[in-house]
């Protein structure tokens, strides 16, 4: 994997918009792109890669999925939470 310029982060926007993230990756020559999500966005990280392979991508396949727990510090209070993250590597 070569960096970020392949990787897509899901945060608040529509699903479709993280969708066509995805596949202008692929359109634009990237034969693997990685889908990253923390926290609540893990589900729509998976609804992402799901989308992409049935709808527009059908020869990408998820090749690696790993999950992990980052700390992440909390400010105000000194003190730091744990947050679960995922990413889904696709692949042609």
């Amino acid at each position: 994997m070569n960096g970020d310029e392949n990787t897509v982060f899901i945060g608040s926007k529509e699903t479709m918009n993280y969708v066509m993230a995805v596949v202008t990756q692929f359109n634009n020559g990237s034969d693997e792109v990685v889908i990253k999500a923390r926290g609540r966005a893990i589900s729509k990280a998976v609804d992402v890669a799901e989308i992409t392979r049935n709808r527009f991508v059908p020869d990408a396949e998820i090749t690696d999925i790993v999950t992990d727990t980052e700390e992440i510090p909390i400010e105000e209070e000194d003190r730091t939470t744990n947050v679960s993250s995922m990413e889904i590597t696709l692949k042609l």
